[in-house]
């Protein structure tokens, strides 16, 4: 998760100015009321999974698209959970959390690879909310996870998933680059600037999770067995 640590948490609350309006941010979305509001996001983001795309014949809604981006949020949660390493400031090394979305948009197009990116920011936003302003809830949630899904406009491509994978890694980097500099700049070091700081930081963690990710995805039987599977789909 790009969530931050519990002491970190409460050093923002407590110290960034505004701290009454960001404390009433993040208790809606810890409420009941603010996770069945995303609870009814997630839904609506999944149905729209179902919509055939321009290159199906059929224009029936495409429950096995439903079926496959629903695994691979699910198993993209589960690998969230096996933290390698995790970072003081926010951000975690995990086991291949971010590959699940890259393979959906590898498997279905780049659409549904974001709506189902799109989902898992949504869902992480239940287990790990810390909200402190509108855009960054957008930046650090649905935007952040739903770049993990832009992919797939190399699914075609030689080598297609690993350049897809890159390619919504850098998406995602982007995001957690402006959200560090923007909102959580002041907790820069002395020395650096919000910029440099978080360009560095964010590079730490998603550089050191997308080597371990892209040597796995290229040994030969994981290659072969992804793209059998494609041809499938």
């Amino acid at each position: 998760s790009s969530a931050a640590s519990d002491v970190y948490k409460r050093q923002m609350l407590t110290n960034r100015k505004g701290c009454c309006m960001f404390e009433n941010l993040q208790g809606f979305f810890a409420s009941t009321t603010g996770q069945m509001i995303t609870v009814g996001m997630i839904v609506v983001f999944f149905a729209l999974i179902l919509i055939p795309g321009k290159g199906q014949k059929s224009k029936k809604p495409d429950a096995k698209a439903l079926t496959v981006s629903a695994l691979m949020v699910a198993l993209a949660m589960g690998l969230n959970q096996l933290t390698l390493f995790r970072m003081p400031q926010g951000g975690n090394i995990t086991l291949l959390s971010m590959l699940p979305i890259a393979i959906c948009a590898y498997l279905l197009g780049t659409r549904r690879g974001i709506m189902a990116g799109i989902c898992l920011g949504l869902l992480d936003l239940i287990f790990h909310s810390y909200v402190i302003h509108p855009v960054q809830f957008l930046v650090d949630y649905p935007f952040a996870f739903g770049a993990l899904g832009i992919g797939g406009i190399l699914r075609d491509h030689k080598n297609g998933l690993v350049k897809g994978y890159l390619l919504g890694l850098f998406g995602r980097y982007l995001c957690a680059v402006f959200s560090g500099t923007v909102f959580f700049g002041a907790y820069a070091p002395e020395g650096f600037s919000p910029l440099t700081w978080s360009v560095w930081y964010n590079l730490t963690y998603l550089g050191i999770e997308g080597i371990i990710t892209v040597i796995i995805i290229s040994l030969p039987p994981v290659k072969k067995a992804l793209e059998g599977l494609k041809k499938q789909m």
